[in-house]
């Protein structure tokens, strides 16, 4: 009964056209003053020391170095790289778009960010290279969303933010750690590279089949020269994920390097910004970090919420109960989060259910690292489809193409997501492979 009152009352604010972020708020004050005998002062304690937790302080560092890196030409280097390399292939440009927003994601940590850095550069070239509008479009907003699978990503960040120090019981009845930031970057890489994989091999049978362009092959003197520009970007996936594991520092440690990394390239190596535009980077990456950190303040009080009224521990025993089975329980959660993702971005979905599904998932013998990586591939389908995903409008905004139109370019490259979400469901040690070999 607490739970339906608690989503009543969520649901009805939000569907004022109210932020998600309020919304949260509201609801647990609600709850809180009427339902409850929880001395209020205990919601001041919590949006304290919401955001109090170390790991929340990646977040601003990895939106800076993205911003950074979207306006200091990094992309248009990486771009030139994967063309150089792959240009020669079936539909060379739109392979090159894959490539290299795979790339731009290992050093963003941002899905519209790279849709914006990649598509902006990639998209008029290809339509001037003779391939349709609606091709290029599907490519890049499809791809971009490796932003949030590829590490470093933000939205991995909020789930071991909002999962950590939840007590999760599993089968046997000990208690169960949550996944930590470092060990879901490195559970991100093969699930990325495999991803790129699929939209590639999309990219170039439609290539392929329709007789799209492609570029003459580069000698190994222009591939090297490509390198070359692009390598001062690519090296920050050294610092980023090679830092992490070899212990030299933490993923927030990282992530400040990263954006003293990108700050350093971007006005002084490449020069493609000026020591002026820096105020305004760091102005639109401050707003962009308290909008995101307003939702976790809020989002947290609302698991804060969840726990005192034993919601996810009821959940889970009454599916014990009821004899549901993990592979069940993982078509439940799959069906959930991509209904979400037609209402509410990322972010919110992620420290909303959470908290929610984490301890379930626990009890019913689910790996906390596949599980985060399962919600993070969701997220992506999200980001791809209407009406609110984020890449559709960013890619909207590049191509000046209407939402319906998009969705209907995105659908051969959306099929493959759904396709590869099945895939990284059902079987774990495509996840959790990399994480164990290394020890984690």
């Amino acid at each position: 009964m607490s739970a339906l009152v608690i989503f009543a009352i969520l649901v009805a604010l939000m569907l004022t056209g109210m932020p998600i972020s309020i919304a949260l708020g509201l609801t647990v004050l609600t709850f809180l003053f009427t339902m409850t005998t929880v001395p209020i002062d205990t919601v001041a304690l919590k949006l304290f020391t919401g955001i109090e937790k170390f790991e929340i302080m990646a977040i601003p560092f990895f939106i800076l170095a993205g911003n950074f890196l979207t306006h200091g030409g990094v992309a248009r280097r990486m771009i030139n790289f994967a063309t150089a390399m792959v240009g020669h292939w079936h539909g060379g440009l739109g392979l090159a778009g894959v490539i290299a927003c795979a790339l731009f994601a290992a050093v963003s940590g941002s899905s519209p960010a790279t849709v914006v850095a990649i598509g902006s550069v990639i998209l008029p070239a290809m339509v001037a290279q003779g391939f349709p509008k609606r091709f290029g479009a599907g490519v890049i907003t499809t791809s971009g969303a490796l932003g949030i699978l590829i590490p470093p990503s933000i939205v991995m960040v909020m789930y071991s933010v909002a999962t950590s120090g939840m007590e999760a019981v599993g089968p046997d009845g000990q208690k169960v750690d949550a996944a930590s930031v470092g060990e879901l970057f490195i559970a991100g890489v093969i699930p990325g590279l495999m991803l790129a994989g699929f939209l590639a091999f999309t990219t170039w049978y439609r290539a392929r089949k329709y007789g799209y362009p492609r570029l003459p092959k580069a000698s190994w003197g222009e591939r090297w020269a490509a390198f070359r520009k692009a390598m001062w970007g690519l090296f920050l996936i050294v610092i980023v994920i090679g830092g992490i594991y070899a212990g030299l520092f933490t993923p927030t440690e990282a992530a400040a390097m990263s954006a003293v990394y990108a700050f350093v390239i971007a006005v002084f190596v490449y020069k493609d910004m000026r020591l002026a535009d820096v105020p305004k980077v760091l102005l639109a990456s401050a707003n962009m970090s308290a909008m995101l950190l307003y939702i976790i303040t809020n989002a947290v009080l609302f698991s804060f919420l969840m726990t005192s009224e034993g919601i996810p521990q009821a959940l889970g025993d009454w599916m014990v109960d009821a004899g549901l089975n993990w592979w069940m329980f993982l078509i439940v959660v799959n069906l959930l989060l991509l209904a979400a993702g037609n209402f509410m971005e990322p972010s919110s979905i992620v420290l909303i259910m959470a908290p929610i599904l984490f301890p379930v998932a626990v009890r019913l013998g689910i790996d906390p690292v596949h599980f985060g990586i399962m919600i993070v591939v969701n997220m992506e389908v999200g980001m791809c489809h209407p009406p609110v995903g984020l890449n559709l409008y960013v890619a909207s905004g590049i191509t000046r193409m209407g939402i319906t139109e998009l969705t209907v370019a995105v659908w051969p490259w959306l099929l493959t997501m759904l396709i590869f979400l099945v895939i990284v469901t059902y079987i774990p040690a495509i996840s959790l492979w990399l994480p164990r070999a290394l020890g984690m």
